[in-house]
């Protein structure tokens, strides 16, 4: 088999723009770091564009004006310098022309499938789909790989009328590789950067997708979570994410860690566009029996409505102080986080503070090994049985210890120099999720996120939901499944001193970084969630505070 090389793998993308108004022969193009769902959905239900503009005419940061007529070649020739910088998209859906073509069509036709219809979005490469992209968790190990069918939420997504118009970079293996790799770094794609300041960090695993919706590549982006991989880069590029309870969206076909923890979910720019991709997504699926456990029959919770204004008032809001923990440089992040409580308070929540987990909780969240257990015993498990649905597999990798030796011995996948540790550990462990070992550590889980910690924390003070900074929400929620949903809260001062992460290639914080805010609930409650995360949004409007360089 023929691979491309890594030259080749920053491909020219081409962005979305929101073609705004009609007048002169001239559409007057919105910058696509603005565009919503519904700004989208209006002019393309009055004709003002058709999703083939969508896809075809694209540009970056700019509200000019310019021609349908003008050189395609032009923009993918710009298109082209911006992912070489950013590495942000891995491949583009060579059929989303034909896509988009089709959708018109059915608009013509007076048929809509929805306020999504017509409207492109970014996917994390580790999610199938049944078309002509590929599907590789940043590896070449799966590179040429085939699947039987859509992933699960791809599907609904694609009966939502949505254009999936091409594959974000990510952290290899969803940062489930290596002790001392980078976010946002994997052998198929290269390096991620965000877009607020100079090889920034982008967070991951879903760094790509981070940074696309961020920057306005499509109207929003799809990530993955096992814990943080959402909400982590969501807050580091000024986004809202979702991290749904784990069984409110199919995670069938999607490249896996653990069937426990594992979820997919929006990362958007705004809480209301998140909603609209969360309607979308959510649901059953026969393929991932996590999804049985939906307790609302066939009618979802309207989420979209959920975005109300006065989605604070009277609610009872926890603060779990003692999860909150010292980081090198986050002075501007609690000041910011004290700034959110008294907003919260203003929109009219009952704000409960020092609503703590239990001191055996924290002991075990900071020191306990049972979560990191679960993780390698569910991957050694779960690995295999996505592998074995492959219709075509050309390096027949069928395991963890297949993986592991092709990483080792490919050039490109750059070993021993980003090292195969975690997996490493996942073997040695010596045992799967059917072991009773296993289920020892996950019921050492469930007592510290469940009873003892946040859930608990919820309960015995009779809480809405619990509010912390996101640098400190994703760890809990993981262990129990419990959904989180984060909204920008602010961004590190002009002048802030630069910390650069472990391996020193990327600046973790320094001037105009984003951070966010975190809504954190019991399972299922993803509407209301959303409902505060909109109240607090609207009345701060952070994101429009800083934009990328």
């Amino acid at each position: 088999m023929t691979f491309p090389t890594r030259a080749m793998l920053p491909i020219a993308i081409l962005l979305l723009s929101l073609l705004s108004k009609i007048g002169r022969g001239q559409y007057s193009c919105q910058s696509q770091i603005d565009v919503t769902t519904e700004d989208l959905a209006v002019g393309l239900e009055s004709g003002q564009f058709t999703s083939v503009d969508l896809v075809n005419v694209c540009q970056w940061r700019t509200s000019t004006v310019h021609r349908l007529t003008d050189s395609a070649q032009a923009y993918i020739a710009r298109i082209s310098e911006v992912n070489s910088t950013l590495n942000v998209v891995t491949e583009i859906n060579p059929d989303g022309l034909a896509i988009a073509a089709q959708l018109d069509a059915e608009r013509a036709n007076g048929t809509s499938r929805g306020p999504l219809h017509g409207i492109p979005i970014l996917i994390k490469n580790n999610m199938a789909t049944a078309d002509k992209m590929t599907n590789t968790a940043g590896s070449f190990a799966l590179y040429g790989a085939t699947v039987p069918r859509d992933s699960g939420f791809a599907a609904k997504l694609r009966a939502a009328g949505v254009i999936i118009l091409g594959k974000t970079n990510l952290s290899q293996w969803a940062n489930f590789r290596s002790s001392n790799s980078s976010n946002g770094w994997s052998a198929y794609g290269g390096q991620v950067y965000g877009a607020y300041y100079p090889l920034q960090d982008p967070s991951g695993s879903s760094s790509g997708s981070g940074v696309a919706a961020s920057v306005g590549l499509a109207l929003a982006a799809i990530g993955t979570e096992t814990s943080g991989s959402i909400l982590s880069p969501s807050s580091q590029n000024n986004l809202v994410g979702i991290k749904p309870t784990v069984g409110l969206t199919s995670r069938n076909l999607v490249i896996p860690i653990s069937e426990r923890q594992d979820t997919v979910g929006p990362m958007a720019r705004t809480v209301k566009d998140a909603a609209y991709i969360l309607q979308a997504i959510a649901g059953k699926d026969p393929y991932d029996n996590y999804t049985s456990a939906i307790p609302f029959n066939d009618t979802l919770p309207d989420y979209v409505a959920a975005c109300k204004f006065s989605g604070l008032a009277g609610k009872r809001i926890g603060i779990p102080r003692n999860v909150i923990y010292d980081q090198e440089g986050d002075a501007p992040v609690l000041a910011a986080f004290e700034a959110a409580i008294k907003t919260v308070r203003n929109a009219g929540a009952i704000i409960v503070d020092n609503t703590n987990i239990t001191a055996y909780a924290l002991d075990q969240y900071f020191n306990g090994n049972s979560s990191i257990i679960v993780l390698e015993a569910d991957f050694v498990s779960d690995l295999p049985k996505y592998l074995s649905q492959l219709v075509s597999n050309p390096f027949n990798i069928h395991s963890l210890s297949d993986v592991s030796n092709f990483t080792r011995s490919f050039p490109l996948e750059d070993y021993p120099d980003r090292d195969t540790k975690i997996w490493d550990d996942a073997l040695a462990l010596g045992f799967n999720n059917t072991d009773p070992r296993f289920w020892d550590a996950y019921q050492i889980n469930l007592v510290t996120a469940g009873i003892q910690g946040i859930l608990g924390a919820l309960a015995n003070n009779s809480l809405d939901a619990l509010m912390l900074p996101t640098d400190f929400s994703p760890g809990l929620p993981a262990l129990v499944g419990t959904p989180v949903i984060t909204v920008p809260m602010g961004f590190y001062p002009t002048n802030t001193t630069i910390i650069k992460n472990n391996r020193g290639d990327l600046v973790g914080t320094g001037p105009n970084i984003p951070f966010g805010l975190s809504f954190l609930g019991p399972k299922w409650s993803e509407a209301s969630l959303i409902s505060y995360a909109y109240a607090y949004e609207q009345r701060t409007l952070v994101r429009n505070q800083v934009q990328p360089f």
